[in-house]
């Protein structure tokens, strides 16, 4: 998939994390991309307080992505702040023709449902597609080096094979 644009965004504002790790992981099973650590931007940036150009440049390349991979820590039933902000700089309509891979990392397995309730209405509210597999993992999930758990790694290479095939059928033109 290296002829599309592919690009990660963490929202994890620790590292490493567990997120990142996902992110990762999915980006080397799409065949390489970028990775967007938001908490290493400009916080009031980020926000729409200031302009900086670090920020512009990660927001338009989200907003360029083919294929998106969106790694968030849960905190409180959903994702984290620092993930939403890079969404709210973008225009409406910014990520339709993208695909989206959800992705959520928690405390508990309780908080899966942050990726229903939560990242798939954040994609959608900006005319994006979400592959019908998020990825959701726990601490347990993913060791201190990084190993992750055999059902996390074949819910991420699911989630990146629906990736290209939607991304490969959004891409033709209609008709």
């Amino acid at each position: 998939m290296s002829d599309r644009r592919v690009v990660a965004v963490n929202g994890s504002p620790s590292h490493p994390s567990r997120s990142r790790s996902l992110a990762e992981l999915a980006l080397g099973l799409l065949g390489g991309g970028d990775v967007v650590d938001l908490a290493e931007l400009d916080p009031g940036a980020l926000l729409a307080l200031r302009s900086d150009a670090r920020v512009d440049a990660a927001r338009d390349q989200v907003a360029a992505a083919e294929v998106l991979v969106v790694a968030t820590p849960v905190y409180r039933a959903t994702y984290t702040a620092l993930t939403k902000t890079i969404f709210d700089l973008l225009p409406q309509g910014a990520l339709a023709g993208t695909v989206t891979i959800p992705i959520a990392t928690g405390y508990v397995a309780d908080h899966r449902l942050a990726i229903d309730h939560g990242l798939r209405p954040l994609i959608a509210s900006l005319d994006g597609w979400t592959t019908p597999t998020g990825v959701y993992a726990t601490k347990a999930d993913i060791a201190d080096d990084g190993t992750v758990a055999d059902h996390v790694r074949d819910a991420v290479a699911a989630a990146v094979a629906e990736a290209r095939a939607l991304a490969e059928v959004l891409s033709r033109p209609p008709g």
